[in-house]
């Protein structure tokens, strides 16, 4: 398998500091990440080598079996490659190496179950060993096998094509490989059908989705998944209408959607750096309050791709500063990704506000003139806290001059007023917590 090296060019890098990027800039940012989970691939089969470990053997066949099947069928390896969840796990088995913790649980052998899902998949016959654990195996992107019996350890899978059919014999038991259905032991991560550019994946299955503290308990019911569908078409309908730079950005980043738990009636969303291509929610509200959260969550994902090609922050001074979305003080990288998500709800309800009706005409405005204002005070701490390497002082300055522009727009005096309320009422909050000398704009030194 190819590496590459990348670099962002000038162009995407402008548009990504103003706010948008759209599809060709994501591009840019999706080609670095493949090209980041193809390098944890290799690494993670050299340093099982290196580590001696029981699965090394295994690992390096499973990297052989995806360069084969790469050889007539690129673009389908590479989309396997790039399901997050294998980024995730390749990551964290590469520490595990790295670190000498052989009982980590981090399994390199885990590649075989990749490679054998990529040969099912395009009904490629081969035979392997699969590491299951505890009567599991986990086939990334497209389901899970429940083995009787809680089998653990080492099993033989071979898959086999016919007439359009394609069987896994794995562990003593066969399974017919169907990616849109649950059948006997077959349990399938399913995909819902928003639209043709835009069908990601409800990973509710696979141990690498996001951490497990936070994922929701058992997997989606047919009435859940149902509605998660109503309320993602609703939400695509309200991008596509009002903000096709966020659909083009949503259907270029997000292939996979990870259920997650929330305390609260509200939408709890996030995303993460180990994970491109995922955004963890809670069950959705509505759609209009998914569009904004989808909104939201793309900027934190740009920004996690954008810097693991370009470095934004010094190494971290321990001087901590005001976050109006935040109940803690915030260090620099904390903040630039803050002012840049808030930038984007802040545009969201620019353009939203105009096809609301009403008090979701007032919500909206409110929304806008809050976030604007936030996001714009802190680009001004940012700017101001010697913080940034020179990277990252042309794209905060950037940030800086959007959302300079939007502070003139026009909203109702009482729209601006309640959102004037709100931010003084965080402040007021925050600076009972955390003390009057970490005001906003002046650091607060305790780490």
């Amino acid at each position: 398998m190819n590496l590459s090296t990348h670099r962002i060019s000038d162009q995407a890098f402008s548009r990504l500091a103003a706010g948008g990027g759209g599809r060709s800039a994501v591009l840019e940012l999706s080609a670095a990440q493949r090209s980041k989970h193809r390098l944890l691939i290799r690494a993670l089969v050299e340093e099982a080598r290196a580590a001696r470990h029981p699965h090394a053997g295994l690992a390096a066949q499973a990297y052989g079996l995806l360069s084969e099947i790469e050889e007539r069928a690129p673009k389908d390896v590479d989309r396997f490659l790039c399901h997050p969840a294998v980024g995730a796990w390749a990551l964290r088995t590469c520490r595990s190496l790295l670190s000498g913790q052989d009982g980590s649980g981090e399994d390199p052998g885990r590649l075989a179950a990749l490679a054998v899902g990529v040969a099912a998949s395009l009904g490629v016959d081969c035979h392997t060993s699969i590491p299951a654990h505890e009567g599991t195996i986990i086939l990334p992107g497209l389901g899970r096998v429940a083995l009787p019996g809680g089998v653990h350890g080492l099993v033989d899978a071979t898959v086999r094509s016919s007439g359009g059919s394609v069987r896994l014999d794995v562990g003593g038991s066969t399974v017919w490989m169907d990616s849109a259905s649950d059948a006997g032991l077959w349990h399938a991560i399913h995909r819902v059908h928003i639209a043709d550019e835009f069908s990601p994946l409800i990973d509710d299955l696979d141990p690498y989705r996001w951490p497990q503290e936070d994922v929701a308990p058992s997997p989606l019911t047919g009435s859940q998944l149902k509605s998660w569908e109503s309320h993602l078409a609703d939400a695509w309908r309200i991008l596509t209408a009002e903000h096709w730079s966020v659909a083009e950005e949503a259907a270029a980043i997000i292939s996979v959607l990870t259920p997650i738990t929330s305390s609260s009636t509200t939408q709890r969303s996030a995303s993460s750096r180990e994970l491109f291509g995922t955004i963890a929610l809670s069950d959705p509200l509505d759609g209009l309050t998914l569009a904004a959260t989808l909104a939201h969550e793309l900027q934190h994902a740009k920004l996690h791709a954008l810097t693991d090609v370009v470095r934004l922050s010094l190494p971290d001074d321990g001087r901590r500063y005001y976050a109006p979305w935040r109940p803690d003080p915030r260090p620099v990288n904390g903040l630039i990704h803050g002012a840049y998500a808030f930038l984007g709800v802040a545009g969201f309800w620019r353009r939203q506000h105009h096809r609301q009706r009403g008090e979701s005409a007032f919500r909206a405005q409110v929304e806008f003139a809050r976030w604007r204002e936030a996001a714009y005070l802190v680009t001004e701490t940012l700017l101001g806290s010697a913080g940034l390497t020179d990277a990252g002082k042309a794209f905060v300055g950037e940030t800086h001059r959007t959302l300079e522009a939007w502070q003139a727009e026009p909203v109702e005096p009482a729209a601006a007023a309640a959102a004037r309320r709100e931010s003084e009422a965080h402040l007021d909050a925050w600076t009972r917590r955390n003390g009057a000398t970490a005001a906003p704009g002046r650091p607060d030194r305790r780490r």
